[in-house]
This record gives C-alpha cells, structure tokens and sequence, in this order.
C-alpha cells in the first residue's frame, strides 16, 4: 500500500480528531506521558503549514506531527510524532520525523531543532539527524513552552524539578554544530 508524507494543509483537518485521539490512546498503551491536544490546535498547525501528515492511497490518516516555534523562533519543536495503529512497523516513523526535519529546516534554517520524549525509537531516530541529548537548560527558556507540559500526566515531576529534568528525555539540533563539523571534514579532505 503506498502512503503519501507531505506537508499537511487546511484540507486534512478531517483527520484532527483521529490525529489527536491516536496521540492520546498511544501515550495510555505506553504508560507514557503526553501533552493533549485539541483538534483546534492541530488544525491550526496544519494551516500554518506547520505540520507533516502520512495518508493512505485509499484515504486512511496514517502518521502526523507538527512543529512550533518559541523564543522568537530561535527555537523549533518537533512534537507529536504519531504512527497510526495499522501502519506500524513500515517505517513510516521514520519518513515522518525526516519531513518534519527538513520542514523544520526550510522555515526556520538557524533554529536549534528540539525534540523531548521517553520513547527510544524517537530517540534514536533523532540520533540519526544530529540530534544529542541535551539537559532542560539547553532548551527553551520559554515559559509557553513549558505550559504545553500541563497536559501530562507528568507535569508535577517536571514542576517538583523547577522545569530542569523530568521522565522526558531532551535532544537538541544546532544548525552551527553542524556547519562546524562540514568544515573540519572539509579541511581534513584538502
């Protein structure tokens, strides 16, 4: 079965509801924590083109996630990444968070990249794109960020630790890494 990953748009809101019920009855079957979102929300992401979505040649939502700036873009989220039940185990995960690393990229190029979960999967897809694990500190300082935590179920443990650590893992993508290493394979090749 082929599926497409693209850029969502104002024409897959049909799918918010399903989007957001798979990220919640996930988070549940992991034993998890996950901030909710509304349908609203992930509507608006979609219309802000701020988002990634994989449908199925016959029209099924099969995988989505979104991204979201903070501290005067300085800094962009790559959240809610979510595999359909039926499309697991394709690889389908990973062509999602590759799009919705490169979308990332193409709207906000000097942005550090951040991503925060418990799942190793994620992790390691991360891993893959440059990411490294990085403490709370290296994140956003941004308090809005850190309200969209108040959905989880483990928020009180990331409070109890004045917003520093939590069952969460953070990874982070500095575009100026990057170049710095570009330049020193360079100069190792003349």
């Amino acid at each position: 079965m082929k599926i497409d990953v693209m850029v969502a748009d104002g024409s897959h809101a049909i799918y918010a509801r399903e989007i957001c019920d798979e990220m919640f009855i996930s988070a549940q079957e992991r034993g998890t924590g996950i901030a909710r979102r509304t349908p609203e929300y992930v509507i608006g992401k979609m219309k802000a083109g701020k988002a990634v979505i994989a449908v199925s040649e016959d029209g099924q939502f099969a995988g989505f996630s979104y991204i979201e700036t903070w501290g005067g873009k300085k800094y962009v989220a790559n959240s809610g990444l979510i595999v359909a039940h039926p499309f697991r185990g394709l690889g389908l995960a990973k062509r999602i968070k590759e799009r919705i690393f490169r979308l990332s990229r193409e709207l906000f190029p000097d942005a550090k990249i951040f991503s925060i979960t418990t799942g190793a999967a994620v992790m390691k897809m991360n891993y893959e794109f440059g990411f490294r694990p990085v403490p709370f500190s290296e994140l956003t300082d941004d308090p809005e960020f850190w309200k969209g935590c108040q959905g989880c179920r483990n928020f009180q443990i990331l409070q109890n630790n004045n917003y520093r650590m939590c069952l969460c893992t953070g990874l982070l993508y500095d575009p100026k890494e990057h170049i710095a290493i570009q330049e020193i394979e360079i100069r190792k090749a003349q």
